[in-house]
């Protein structure tokens, strides 16, 4: 896949995470769409590196969406922990 495959991964991980942790977050819109992109990049790298799942040139592929959406999850539980009061 190419860059701009990862980054609609991303943008599209990114609002799939939004939809299953519901709530305000410290960035708004713009701020978890970047968690989302960097979570698809984390995720791709991390499935790849250590799950032994390489990258496929797929962009259906099941596992690198599962990847990339389990990556912007863990981002943004990380962002909320740690910025979430900024916002009150």
């Amino acid at each position: 896949m190419t860059i701009i495959s990862w980054i609609i991964l991303g943008l599209l991980a990114g609002a799939i995470a939004k939809f299953l942790l519901p709530g305000r977050d410290p960035g708004g819109f713009i701020g978890t769409t970047l968690i989302g992109i960097a979570g698809a990049f984390i995720g791709g790298w991390i499935s790849a590196r250590w799950l032994d799942h390489p990258i496929t040139k797929n962009f259906y592929d099941g596992a690198t969406w599962a990847a990339a959406i389990g990556g912007s999850l863990v981002l943004l539980i990380v962002y909320r922990i740690l910025f979430g009061n900024s916002r009150n």
